[in-house]
């Protein structure tokens, strides 16, 4: 195995989510730049929703570990993954959550490997957070490089210690040849079965109340109280679906919004939307924003953490205050009635991201992150 292998590591219950694009389109990138890399990824043992996962390994071409994790008290974890490490003789232990960076740490006592994490962002809030919060705190700390995909995760990795010659931004990025209209509005939606005079905005994301979705319905609802025909579909699966499908029965929305569930491909979504929401309440820089820019969807987004950096107010998009219906329904309203508005963000919206956000700058990044990190610790 090369002297430079990388094991990136996450772990996953279900389908994943936006870290993990990254994550698995890495390898195909690295590869040609020195850093063969190797996706390890800690699962539940017979989870349904790994299936895809391993579906986008296989179209990223991208090698998998798949490692079973029963869960907190599973400790034959350490051992399974020591096993990965003897066959796989890592020069870098890249981790991208609190378990991981845990594992590596635990790893790194008998294993010489330099450290290098990722900070996606905490925004699925439980009883067990503030623990796996201080933990991750801990280990980050200990870590050669740390990277964090928006400012505001870059001045946590800063505040909880991590010297700043240590830290690093890294926004995410996405690959431009693939992320590319081929069709009109009209030809996308008349193949998802949608009349073309229709307004259709959609969003996308984990269903969970961090998301905003359940503000993003009820602004959808005022205004078709008002005679607007506007529909939602929100592409995604998550804990709170239940929820969100009684809060759609009452405000009698059936037939305007939809959740579809886990999309494994959003390319022909995105092409259909006459403009996207990000209604997050808390986020880092997401993937579906930069997808949905690179689609050439105008994109409407809540002023949270990593959003700014990408979407200017009413240049490549429409920004408003987060935790309210009353502002997205100021900024739908705008979109809905403005239809030069929304050409001109879409246009400017596929140009910031194919000449600032693209994955192939991404990695060049990183390489330059990982050459100095190994030269730091006489790896080089």
């Amino acid at each position: 195995m090369n002297g430079r292998t990388v094991l990136e590591a996450r772990i996953v219950t279900g389908e994943g989510g936006g870290p993990d694009k990254t994550i698995l389109n890495t390898p195909r990138f690295m590869s040609p730049r020195g850093y063969p890399s190797i996706c390890l990824y800690l699962r539940p043992p017979g989870d349904p929703g790994f299936h895809a996962i391993e579906e986008k390994a296989a179209h990223w071409d991208a090698p998998l570990e798949p490692l079973d994790d029963s869960g907190p008290l599973d400790f034959g974890v350490l051992r399974r993954a020591r096993e990965v490490c003897d066959r796989h003789c890592p020069a870098i232990w890249h981790g991208h959550d609190y378990k991981t960076n845990f594992l590596g740490l635990l790893l790194a006592r008998k294993r010489p490997m330099a450290l290098v994490t990722t900070l996606h962002g905490w925004v699925k809030h439980t009883w067990k957070t503030p623990f796996y919060y201080a933990l991750d705190r801990r280990c980050i700390r200990r870590y050669a490089a740390v990277i964090a995909v928006s400012d505001d995760l870059l001045q946590s990795a800063r505040e909880c210690g991590v010297p700043p010659d240590r830290c690093f931004l890294v926004p995410n990025a996405i690959d431009c040849d693939e992320f590319r209209r081929t069709l009109t509005i009209n030809e996308a939606k008349a193949r998802r079965g949608f009349r073309p005079e229709g307004f259709l905005i959609g969003a996308a994301g984990r269903l969970s109340p961090e998301k905003g979705f359940d503000l993003l319905i009820d602004a959808v609802a005022g205004l078709n109280a008002e005679g607007l025909a506007v529909h939602l579909q929100i592409a995604g699966e998550g804990d709170d679906r239940a929820s969100l499908e009684r809060l759609i029965r009452e405000r009698h929305l059936n037939d305007r919004v939809t959740l579809l569930g886990f999309q494994s491909d959003l390319s022909l979504f995105y092409q259909s939307l006459d403009g996207f929401v990000l209604s997050s309440i808390r986020e880092g820089l997401p993937n579906v924003v930069l997808e949905a820019m690179a689609f050439e969807v105008p994109i409407l987004a809540t002023r949270v953490a990593g959003a700014p950096s990408v979407i200017h107010d009413d240049e490549t998009g429409l920004l408003v205050e987060p935790g309210s219906s009353a502002s997205l329904d100021g900024g739908l309203r705008r979109l809905l009635q403005d239809g030069a508005l929304r050409a001109r963000l879409a246009t400017t919206a596929r140009g910031l991201v194919a000449s600032k956000f693209g994955f192939a700058q991404r990695m060049d990044r990183m390489k330059e992150i990982y050459d100095l990190t190994l030269a730091r610790e006489g790896r080089s």
